[in-house]
């Protein structure tokens, strides 16, 4: 299948182009629409979610992703096979953190796309460039690209965790870039090789002056309270129980928080 991955908004016609070209393409490959609302702009951001997300999906899925502040640049396109997933979209740190957790441990390749479409938009390489590689891809063609070996030392400048914000949800809930399995305190199991959750954890968020508990799920808490939990993507979500966390803590993409 192919993935679509983007920052382009559910309403307008981008979408809908991306879809025209990949039908052309790729008539008998599905497409899924991840989402279309990832961090606008952002590629850092973008990039700790897309990690988060793509767990779900079978081996050899194409990911199609375009957040791309700096298209029609010096940027280059790129394709990235990272343990059995596909991924084409911008280089500018998009797919980093997918491969900084590729399994088995760092284990991808890359490509520089050297294809080139007959037309080729200077602002919009999701149409035109992206979505028929992803197409070739999809197919099972030849990778339209040029191998390309990466420094891991140089690449690896992001932290595996970010702490900050990086997306909210239609709910007003807020996902940081952080995973959530190291902030809780293990206990051994009958097997003494595995180790188990207790399911909440002793630290607090603080963010804009705000001191925030853990909770597992939303029912443990009264209408109207903040916690934060493990999400169902392995990630910090800030929420409030019934109401909007956005507005009652003040958080925004980009917002940093910290655990104490």
């Amino acid at each position: 299948m192919i993935a679509l991955y983007t920052d382009f908004g559910v309403s307008g016609y981008y979408v809908g182009q991306l879809k025209a070209v990949l039908l052309q393409h790729a008539p008998s490959v599905p497409v899924i629409d991840l989402m279309h609302d990832a961090p606008t702009f952002d590629p850092q951001a973008a990039a700790y979610l897309l990690a988060a997300l793509v767990k779900e999906f079978p081996p050899h899925t194409v990911f199609l992703c375009v957040v791309d502040p700096g298209v029609g640049s010096q940027r280059k396109p790129m394709i990235v096979k990272a343990g059995q997933q596909w991924f084409v979209g911008p280089d500018n740190g998009l797919f980093t953190i997918v491969m900084q957790q590729a399994l088995p441990k760092n284990k991808f390749e890359c490509w520089d796309i050297n294809w080139q479409p007959q037309r080729l938009s200077a602002t919009f390489h999701g149409r035109d460039l992206f979505a028929p590689v992803a197409a070739k891809l999809a197919n099972n063609g030849a990778v339209p690209g040029e191998s390309r070996t990466l420094d891991t030392d140089n690449m690896n400048v992001w932290p595996g965790d970010l702490h900050k914000i990086i997306y909210v949800d239609h709910f007003g809930n807020a996902v940081s870039g952080v995973r959530a399995d190291g902030l809780f305190n293990t206990k051994a199991s009958t097997n003494a090789s595995t180790k188990s959750n207790t399911g909440v954890s002793t630290k607090a968020v603080i963010v804009n002056d705000h001191l925030i508990p853990n909770a597992n799920t939303f029912s443990d808490v009264a209408v109207g309270q903040g916690f934060w939990y493990q999400n169902a993507n392995g990630l910090v979500e800030i929420a409030v129980n019934q109401g909007r966390a956005d507005q009652q803590f003040r958080l925004s993409i980009g917002s940093t928080i910290r655990f104490v």
